[in-house]
């Protein structure tokens, strides 16, 4: 049976989730992305960890990617289209525990609003198939003053 404390009981805490976990809280026009799978291939193509950071908005934990210490020129890509990223020469330690960069190749990321976790900050993902790579920040160094604080699941590296 449900009562007036069980109803405002539940509407809270599907407020508080919102808040909380929701992804934007303005209904923005769909992005459409020219790589698309159903969620099952991407499953079967990335992996459960890869799947839940580029499909699922996941984070790795930080200091666990072994592209923290990759420090050879050359590219990264996105680990679900192989869309050139990155390149190396704006990569950059900014002791957060995950790769780092001060600037994207050009056309190769998008950006978006997200309000998850009682904050705003501007979501990254890869402009070819959507895949959530982080986030972008202004507290990174010149020239741009920016860091796009990336999860390495999300990326491969190529050598140049």
């Amino acid at each position: 049976m449900i009562d007036r404390r069980f109803f405002l009981g539940s509407a809270g805490v599907a407020a508080a989730s919102m808040m909380l976990f929701g992804r934007s809280g303005t209904a923005a026009p769909a992005m459409h992305f020219a790589v698309n799978h159903t969620p099952a291939e991407w499953k079967k193509m990335l992996g459960p960890q890869r799947f839940a950071i580029l499909r699922e908005a996941s984070t790795e934990r930080p200091f666990t990617s072994p592209l923290n210490k990759e420090h050879r020129r050359g590219t990264f890509i996105c680990a679900g289209c192989a869309r050139p990223l990155f390149d190396s020469a704006t990569k950059f330690d900014s002791g957060t525990g995950w790769p780092s960069f001060w600037k994207p190749l050009s056309g190769a990321v998008v950006t978006r609003a997200d309000r998850s976790l009682l904050m705003e900050r501007t979501e990254v993902l890869c402009s070819r198939c959507g895949g959530h790579l982080g986030h972008v920040f202004n507290d990174g160094p010149k020239p741009t003053g920016l860091r796009y604080c990336m999860n390495g699941l999300a990326m491969n590296f190529r050598p140049a």
